[in-house]
């Protein structure tokens, strides 16, 4: 059994721990709004950005759309972009998108493709190097960076894209967590590459939208998607990342206030703990005064 003094610094350091955890949620529910409204202002953006490349990919002949959009023809090989967060303390935030981007990586070797890896995310390079080292090419380091900009999302999307344009592989797919609420991130899978696929879905909502009306393009149609299918990927990127960004700052609210109820818990279970030892020896001590004196 601990001694009175093993309890009291037990008790005094889960008592520093609960103020460290306590002020961590503070910091992190501060830093959620801030998260949660640039998230939610980049989803009409990117959604609207899907339904123009998909308005103007129906003007395009199958010979005249980028490779970007076409694809190589070919889904031998695949490049997974995995976001996590940079740092820790939020709960299985991280793990989730990277058990997502795992079965998805496992599937695909079991059907005999070439699978290549980008981590962008401290965590999510720490958890699929056990598994995939060899297929990690490269790791994205964002932790100096402060706030999410577009031009760290572009210089992620001219990465890729130059992978592309080499021959690197075929299909490219984007993992990263949807913020939906402060308890609730669903790790999600998007196709950017080719991104003939996704603006498939949107076409018919966009003819629906406009009535059916035909537009002319000046430039061309080609020459626009050329442009237009480049700052798409790093749209999705970026919202990626922003998604990411509230997405971890509410699982850390939340599991740093779930730290500092225990923290509190513990602090009380150890409390008793203590007045029963304590009380228990001063009745010893007082059992052993008595004593004395009756034996006098």
């Amino acid at each position: 059994m601990p001694s009175l003094k093993d309890l009291r610094n037990r008790i005094a350091s889960v008592k520093a721990t609960q103020k460290i955890t306590k002020a961590m949620q503070m910091v992190a529910a501060a830093k959620l709004r801030r998260a949660q409204e640039a998230a939610e202002a980049a989803r009409p953006y990117s959604e609207r950005m899907a339904t123009v490349l998909a308005n103007i990919a129906g003007a395009v002949q199958g010979s005249d759309a980028p490779a970007l959009m076409t694809g190589t023809g070919k889904d031998d090989t695949y490049l997974m972009v995995v976001c996590t967060a940079e740092r820790g303390l939020c709960g299985g935030f991280n793990a989730q998108i990277a058990r997502l981007a795992r079965e998805h990586i496992r599937k695909l070797v079991a059907e005999g493709k070439t699978v290549k890896i980008i981590c962008v995310g401290k965590k999510g390079y720490d958890i699929l190097r056990r598994d995939f080292q060899s297929m990690i090419i490269d790791r994205v380091d964002l932790r100096e960076v402060k706030q999410i900009r577009f031009t760290d999302a572009d210089a992620i999307a001219r990465k890729v894209i130059g992978l592309f344009e080499a021959g690197e592989f075929d299909v490219c797919r984007l993992f990263y967590s949807n913020f939906k609420s402060v308890i609730s991130q669903v790790p999600t899978a998007q196709q950017i590459i080719p991104a003939a696929a996704e603006a498939g879905e949107a076409e018919e909502a966009a003819a629906a939208a406009q009535g059916g009306a035909i537009y002319d393009y000046e430039p061309d149609a080609g020459a626009i998607l050329e442009d237009l299918i480049p700052r798409n990927i790093a749209v999705q990127i970026f919202r990626a990342l922003l998604e990411n960004a509230a997405g971890e700052m509410g699982a850390k609210m939340t599991a740093m206030d779930n730290a500092t109820r225990n923290a509190g818990e513990m602090i009380d279970k150890l409390s008793i703990t203590y007045n029963r030892q304590r009380q228990a020896q001063i009745t010893k001590e007082l059992i052993e005064i008595i004593s004395g004196a009756e034996a006098l």
